[in-house]
């Protein structure tokens, strides 16, 4: 069930909805708001330009992050596939050593 609620972004009130608490929408709000309040008081930029650069900052960020994650999985598929080639050789190794009790016992 989509939650709707009311947030001010720059002095304006927007309905938003999703399936989020309204918490975290109160915080996706909060930091839309925060970033477009400091690229305004940079200097003499519109509304809509520091809108547009906050997406794209955002966006940025995203595309790092989201690049960032990839390679981490990456690596940790790596790791896990380094770990299964040991959990391998170990069950080898037993087997090996087993044959060789059992030789000796003989």
């Amino acid at each position: 069930m989509a939650n709707r609620i009311t947030v001010t972004i720059c002095g304006e009130d927007y309905t938003l909805m999703a399936e989020e608490s309204p918490a975290y929408m109160q915080k996706v709000a909060a930091l839309v708001d925060v970033r477009i309040s400091e690229i305004m008081s940079s200097g003499r930029v519109s509304r809509m330009d520091a809108a547009v650069l906050v997406a794209a900052n955002l966006a940025d960020e995203l595309l790092k992050q989201q690049s960032t994650a990839e390679n981490l999985r990456s690596q940790l598929k790596g790791y896990l596939d380094d770990v299964n080639k040991a959990k391998s050789e170990l069950s080898e190794c037993r087997r090996e050593l087993f044959k060789l009790q059992q030789q000796k016992q003989k």
